[in-house]
């Protein structure tokens, strides 16, 4: 009872089809490959912020805008 044989995929097959009808099949597997690429992406960790708060603070501006060194 280990591994499943190609007979018992084929049986699998015929079931879903006859389940599930040849016209519904394709619009399961573009569902499936959404939720698959959804999870991907979350599993990747957070997006990165948005440009606007990589910029940072008037704080973080350079030296040369704060003070004249002379």
């Amino acid at each position: 009872m280990g591994s499943m044989s190609l007979i018992h995929w084929i049986i699998v097959l015929v079931i879903v089809v006859l389940i599930f009808g040849t016209k519904r099949l394709p619009n399961i597997g573009k569902d499936l490959g959404d939720a698959m690429r959804g999870f991907k992406k979350g599993m990747q960790g957070e997006d990165p912020p948005p440009a606007d708060k990589r910029l940072g603070s008037e704080d973080d501006k350079k030296p040369d805008d704060k003070s004249d060194g002379h």
